[in-house]
């Protein structure tokens, strides 16, 4: 069987199998829907590219740039996949938006199970279309909503209690077990932009210039590269606007030492407690990101598979620009997708040294 093609620039008899769209429906392709169609001779009905049904054979296939052209055919529409209506993709975010929605409009946090029925899918299925989508499984998106309408409440000069009312929390210890991971530090403390937050930091010096090491009492808060030491200090500043820095004490001075030797020789490895700061998405990236041993480098898209939002591509090149633990959160090893080098906060020249370092480690 000879397929037939709607586009004028092309041949008027071509076979199916040799047309490049063909490999775009036996991958099952998403981003081809709605760019064209296909029909089957053998069972009569026409599809979308990214139909699930078993891939015909393209002898009795006939490719159509218009959905029009498909209809035209006298076939039925493919029951699976529904070439008439919204593709799966499209009907998936709707879904998605449709339960963010309820989760913002909800005083308490909906369970899994009200969501799944309120959009009208199992929750299997909802739990993993929302956390592909998102990043975030439906309660860690409910928590971090949550902790923004708490960040939101204390900075318009909300009191705690009103904060924690208004963001769904129904009971002050319910908000109290969680506010020191949800905020980085104590609701007053935060509220007052962490005044009475001692922070303990040096400066020093290594081969990639100045490096500021800072401390929470919960552990390592901030590692910064730059070429100005006062600069470096000045956005530890702007990072904690009201918090108590303290200049370290040859004690401190010890730990900033440890940073820099791991910097000049990575293979001592770096095991500090850290007092991780960001959005539940953030610190999900930052995670994956630690799990990257020294001496490889995977894509800002892996990074996204790993974590299960593999569409969260450029969301996860955004979380590790805002990473403020240089070499200990190694956002360095993170490359693009032909292993070039992108963007680094603290310059592409030092990751590229950093990585050249690391990459002794594998000979």
């Amino acid at each position: 069987m000879i397929t037939t093609l709607e586009n004028p620039k092309k041949s008027a008899q071509v076979a199916a199998a040799d047309d490049p769209r063909w490999a775009r429906v036996v991958a099952r392709d998403r981003t081809a829907d709605g760019q064209f169609w296909y029909s089957v001779m053998t069972t009569g009905v026409y599809c979308r590219p990214s139909c699930p049904s078993r891939t015909a054979n393209p002898q009795n296939v006939q490719l159509h740039d218009t959905l029009e052209a498909a209809k035209a055919t006298g076939f039925r529409p493919c029951k699976r996949c529904n070439p008439d209506g919204p593709s799966i993709d499209c009907e998936n975010a709707a879904i998605v938006a449709k339960a963010c929605r309820l989760i913002e409009q909800s005083e308490e946090e909906p369970s899994l199970t009200e969501l799944a029925d309120a959009v009208g899918r199992s929750a299997s299925y909802f739990h993993r279309v929302f956390k592909a989508a998102t990043g975030l499984t439906p309660k860690d998106y409910a928590a971090a909503h949550r902790a923004a309408k708490v960040r939101e409440g204390l900075a318009s000069g909300h009191t705690v209690t009103e904060a924690i009312y208004d963001a769904g929390f129904n009971s002050s210890g319910r908000f109290y077990e969680k506010s020191t991971d949800m905020l980085g530090m104590t609701p007053t403390q935060y509220r007052s932009g962490g005044a009475n937050e001692d922070i303990r930091f040096a400066v020093g010096q290594c081969s990639l210039g100045a490096i500021l090491v800072a401390s929470s009492k919960k552990g390592v808060a901030s590692i910064l590269l730059g070429s100005d030491p006062g600069e470096l200090v000045r956005n530890l500043q702007d990072r904690f606007p009201k918090a108590k820095l303290i200049g370290a004490d040859s004690d401190y001075e010890a730990l900033v030492a440890r940073v820099v030797g791991f910097v000049e020789a990575p293979g001592l490895g770096l095991d500090l407690p850290l007092d991780v700061r960001g959005t539940a998405f953030q610190q999900r990236v930052w995670q994956a990101l630690q799990e990257i041993p020294a001496g490889q480098t995977v894509s800002y898209a892996e990074i996204a598979r790993r974590i299960g939002a593999p569409k969260a591509v450029r969301a996860v090149a955004g979380a590790c620009a805002a990473n403020k633990l240089a070499v200990a959160i190694p956002c360095h090893r993170v490359v693009r997708n032909d292993g070039s080098l992108s963007g680094y906060a603290w310059g592409v020249e030092r990751k590229r040294a950093l990585l050249d370092r690391e990459a002794t480690l594998r000979r």
